[in-house]
């Protein structure tokens, strides 16, 4: 099983990003996916997740606002649009999901998600 992150690129503040996230090798029914980022030197930082159905969804106080998260289970497929961006958005994306409905506390644990992609590369700057 794996998940396969795309659309990190280099943006200037205040543009947009769509980032995409691909699962495959395994059934993802009833997973919560999420978004981290994480800054060299930094613990990974969570960003925003949803459950299944879309029925829950859960955001960092950064990313509330400007950030979307959805997903389409027909595709395995799982997206972040990134709105209004700024310098400190700037980092490495990974997708992850997990077998679990997730919480407002377990939403935001990284020890709750049990399959991580490999990132992507997210720079804002002019």
């Amino acid at each position: 099983a794996q998940l396969v992150e795309s659309g990190g690129d280099l943006v200037q503040p205040g543009g947009s990003l769509r980032l995409s996230c691909v699962a495959s090798g395994r059934t993802f029914r009833s997973h919560a996916m999420a978004w981290f980022r994480q800054v060299p030197g930094k613990e990974r930082e969570f960003v925003a997740a949803l459950s299944w159905g879309g029925a829950a969804t859960y955001y960092s106080n950064s990313a509330r606002g400007r950030f979307t998260i959805s997903r389409d289970n027909a595709k395995n497929s799982a997206f972040l649009q990134m709105d209004s961006l700024q310098s400190d958005d700037t980092a490495v994306y990974y997708c992850a999901a997990g077998p679990f409905w997730p919480g407002p506390d377990t939403a935001r644990d990284p020890h709750q998600y049990d399959l991580w992609g490999k990132g992507t590369a997210v720079t804002v700057s002019s």
